[in-house]
This record gives C-alpha cells, structure tokens and sequence, in this order.
C-alpha cells in the first residue's frame, strides 16, 4: 500500500475501529515494511532572551518563546514554531465539560503531529488499545521520513459532544474539519496529488482513569 492510498482514503482514522482493525494492521504493516522511518522533524523553537537578573536556564522545550512567530509550512519548508496544545482544566475532570474539553484537545494535539512530525503527544493521550491512534501515529511518521515534510492537514473540532453517563461508556460525537494535506519531499516538491480537504463527523471513545482521560476508540460517524 502507498502513502497515496493511505492518506487518500484516511483509512487510518475514518472507519470504525471494531470493523476494520485487522485490515488497518496489514494496511499499516504493509506501507512500513519497504520504508525505513527516519525520527520526526523538530517543529523549531526560539531561544528565550537573557537577562542580567534571569535564574539558570530550565530545561529546553517544545513550546515557541511569545517572541517566535508561527510560519504554516509551504513548498519552502515545515511549519515553523507551531504553538504546542495546552490541556485546559477542565479536561482534568470526570465530567461531559471535561470530556469535551479533552477530545478538543486530543486532535488539537492530532493537528500539531500533522504539522510537526511530533506524534509523542497526541498517543501518550492514547490507549494502548486505540487501534487507529497508532496507525496515526505510523501514518504521520511514514510522511515525514526521509527528509519529507506535511504542509496543511490542520485539524479544527468546531462542534463537540460528549455524553458522560453511569454504567456506560462515554463518548463524543466529533465535527472533524482538516485542512488539504501535501506531502513534501526534502527538495519541497509533491511526494504524491495532495488529499482534499474533508469534513466529517466522528464517534470518539473515551475512559476516565487515574492520569485522565484517554482515547479509546475512533470511528467515522456514516
């Protein structure tokens, strides 16, 4: 299976996990097994500025100085210092405002690997078991080997609903809007005809545990 196939029919994140898990396996199994991935692009930071009074330096981190301006990747490059999802509080409770508030957060983290090639946050919010999240995350690495780069494929969830209830499962009905998504090779041209721009809805399962909520199950709402 190409990387055409792959993105084209968001085969990764559209169909329902309990269906089409098998086959995402071999899907994913297949598009890696002739590639050799190379360690996700750095989305960039800015140095914070010294300061005669400044304590030692912390420890380096992905998120932009207020300094940095955020650059949308194009054919001349990756995004550039892309403003790193922060958890609201209130996805930090077992509540339907806190299971909102985390699935907004959860592809807002989605949308950043797209841009940055940095898949660790979105599946450190995953399941083990979310088959879908790490054909993501195989997806997106895929994309960016070999010196490649995604230009667009940001992702907005302009409506969210979650139904919270005892005795069941909690879930989310998702409005998924991503952007058209580019593959570019190291030399800035198209790896392949870019993927279209889609918007779907989306069932999103969720568990509440001792570190939060996670990311259980995926399916395209038809």
């Amino acid at each position: 299976m190409t990387l055409q196939n792959l993105f084209t029919s968001r085969a990764f994140w559209s169909r329902p996990q309990r269906s089409s898990a098998g086959a995402l396996l071999v899907a994913g199994s297949l598009l890696l097994a002739g590639c050799a991935g190379s360690s996700p692009a750095d989305p960039g930071t800015a140095s914070p500025a010294a300061s005669e009074s400044a304590t030692p330096s912390a420890p380096a981190t992905q998120t932009p100085t207020p300094s940095a301006v955020y650059k949308p990747a194009d054919a001349s490059g990756p995004a550039q210092n892309v403003p790193v999802p922060v958890l609201p509080e209130v996805a930090k409770t077992e509540t339907k405002e806190g299971a909102e508030a985390f699935v907004r957060f959860w592809y807002e983290n989605l949308s950043f690997a797209y841009e940055t090639g940095n898949t660790e946050a979105f599946i450190q919010i995953s399941g083990p078991g979310c088959v879908f999240c790490n054909g993501l995350k195989d997806g997106i690495s895929e994309a960016w080997s070999g010196g490649r780069w995604i230009s667009g494929g940001k992702i907005e969830t302009p409506a969210v609903t979650a139904t919270v209830e005892p005795g069941t499962e909690p879930y989310a009905v998702v409005q998924v809007i991503q952007s058209t998504i580019e593959i570019r090779n190291a030399d800035g041209t198209l790896l392949q005809k870019p993927t279209p721009a889609t918007n779907t809805g989306s069932r999103a399962g969720v568990t509440f545990g001792a570190s939060g909520w996670k990311m259980t199950d995926l399916g395209l709402i038809r």
